[in-house]
């Protein structure tokens, strides 16, 4: 197994790899880069869906994601499509920075994202270190947000006006999913790394202080993640997988592959609650 470090902060692509035959001493050296490096990038993975799912679970249980489309033999695996003949001509996943389920009481470690239909142009996925940005803020900044907790909320991204939910369905999920309370900083429970854990999908408002002073404040911490300086972009190819730690690391796709087609493939590793 070869590691290349792709930027400072984020990024390694691994090669001279097989994700279905790996040994236990080959898991453990993938766990070791994963935690070092946040963002994984493994090229030209020939395998089936099966070993897809069985790969995830090397590092914890999946979950089922409570709104995405999913292969309806393997539950566990979320379709994100878009373009050609597919019902979706826009991208979600392509409006902001955002940190998946964090609506969750207990949000996902993280995920392992496969490309299986690839554009010839565009469709690239960006990721940011939100434990670089957070190393970044301005000292003023960094000592206001260390002990505040933020509202997510899945409303602002799953709400009834969405094509995810009828009113009658919102009634129920809100009862499922009502606002849950994450440290705006979260610390990283096998890193001990301090991360900025808010964003524009799902955080709300910044618990406990006057509005203007939560809107500034997640606006500040919104931009510490656009710096360009914490991120990396991974130009897709079929048949490579990607695998981000959720904890403390944002991503954004782009829809500049539209109207062409798109399918990807992703399995989401069930985590525990921010503190």
């Amino acid at each position: 197994m070869k590691i290349r470090q792709l930027t400072e902060s984020i990024g390694a692509e691994i090669s001279d790899i097989q994700l279905d035959d790996l040994d236990e001493d080959e898991i453990a050296e993938v766990k070791k880069a994963w935690l070092e490096h946040k963002v994984l990038v493994f090229r030209d993975q020939q395998i089936s869906t099966e070993a897809h799912i069985a790969f995830g679970r090397n590092f914890g249980d999946l979950e089922i994601h409570p709104f995405a489309e999913n292969l309806e033999e393997h539950p566990e695996v979320i379709v994100l499509e878009a373009g050609g003949d597919s019902p979706r001509q826009n991208y979600n996943a392509a409006k902001d920075w955002h940190i998946d389920v964090s609506f969750r009481e207990k949000p996902p470690m993280g995920s392992i994202l496969r490309g299986k239909v690839i554009p010839q142009k565009g469709g690239d996925t960006r990721f940011s270190s939100a434990a670089a940005a957070y190393e970044k803020l301005e000292a003023g900044v960094k000592n206001r947000v260390d002990k505040l907790f933020a509202v997510n909320d899945y409303t602002k991204m799953f709400g009834p006006s969405t094509r995810f939910n009828s009113d009658e369905s919102h009634t129920d999920n809100i009862k499922k999913y009502p606002p849950v309370l994450h440290p705006v900083i979260r610390t990283h429970p096998e890193t001990g790394c301090r991360s900025i854990f808010t964003n524009n999908f799902f955080t709300s408002h910044i618990d406990g202080v006057e509005d203007a002073e939560s809107e500034y404040l997640l606006g500040e911490l919104a931009e510490a993640i656009r710096d360009p300086d914490v991120q990396f972009r991974v130009q897709w190819e079929p048949e490579t997988f990607v695998m981000w730690d959720n904890r403390c690391v944002h991503h954004v796709a782009t829809d500049d592959f539209l109207p062409l087609y798109r399918r990807m493939e992703r399995v989401t590793i069930a985590g525990d609650r921010p503190y």
